[in-house]
């Protein structure tokens, strides 16, 4: 899908309701980025993929969002190929390659849809593929998921994260997104406190016993955390299961799994193809 049609398909999207802006709210997020949400993003990955750095490896972010882990991952040395559905997400991106890998001949950012399995072929193939809370949200999840695997090289790695199916409290969540995006702009960041509160309590009191939350340790921004949270649509969910029965049939054995850390957020999965 070309560009300027990609961008013309999404801002209709927008217009009618049916699409959430996430790179407008990643945006707002970039004035908030210090070296210490950086730090977070680079431990992140090193966790989740047991390695001290990525030195040597190429590594495709499929829905790059703010930018922040595009950049991570190029601090811990691996050549970095971006791209995102969203054209303020790319421009994003673009911005903290500017910021941090100014004239970088290893770190490339572009506009494209993980749906168009001609373009991810395109791609090439990547020691490691990575699209964190980004397939649940393409309107056409398994086929988004499907996709992701194509560029893994033999041996690479795929890094995943998909909201829990959580049944009737997931499409309570459903109705919510939709509404959202339905308001009048003025109206939607009331409707967002209103209906995150209870959520927010119980984390208050977790923060208060001591629990560390999945965004900080991230390098994500709480505040930015859930207007994406609320506002996200589309929105789509699948159970542990399902991701696993999809994805290892391809070729993968899933090496690490990390569960949501509260039941309607993401779960995490790091598949490794077989060689």
């Amino acid at each position: 899908m070309a560009s300027e049609l990609m961008t013309s398909v999404h801002s209709s999207e927008v217009s009618r309701g049916e699409r959430f802006e996430f790179g407008k709210n990643w945006s707002r997020f970039l004035s908030t980025l210090d070296d210490a949400k950086i730090d977070s993003a680079m431990n992140s990955l090193r966790t989740m993929l047991e390695t001290d750095d990525l030195q040597g490896k190429r590594f495709l972010d499929i829905g790059s969002g703010s930018g922040l882990f595009s950049l991570a991952a190029r601090r811990l040395g691996a050549s970095v190929q971006s791209f995102d559905y969203d054209p303020n997400s790319v421009a994003c991106t673009a911005e903290l390659r500017r910021r941090y890998f100014p004239h970088d001949d290893q770190w490339n950012v572009a506009e494209g849809s993980v749906l168009d399995a001609d373009y991810v072929r395109s791609l090439g193939q990547f020691d490691v593929v990575y699209s964190w809370g980004v397939l649940h949200h393409t309107g056409a999840m398994w086929t988004a998921l499907e996709n992701a695997q194509l560029p893994v090289a033999p041996g690479g790695k795929l890094f995943i994260a998909i909201y829990n199916d959580t049944g009737s409290q997931a499409r309570r969540w459903l109705w919510i997104k939709k509404t959202y995006n339905r308001l009048p702009s003025i109206a939607r960041v009331p409707f967002a406190l209103a209906v995150s509160a209870p959520d927010q309590a119980k984390s208050l009191i977790g923060m208060m016993l001591g629990y560390r939350r999945q965004s900080k340790e991230r390098g994500m921004n709480r505040w930015h955390d859930l207007i994406d949270w609320v506002g996200g649509y589309p929105y789509e969910y699948a159970s542990r299961t399902e991701v696993l029965e999809l994805v290892e049939p391809l070729g993968f054995k899933c090496v690490k799994f990390v569960p949501s850390q509260v039941p309607t957020g993401c779960n995490e999965f790091v598949f490794q193809r077989r060689q």
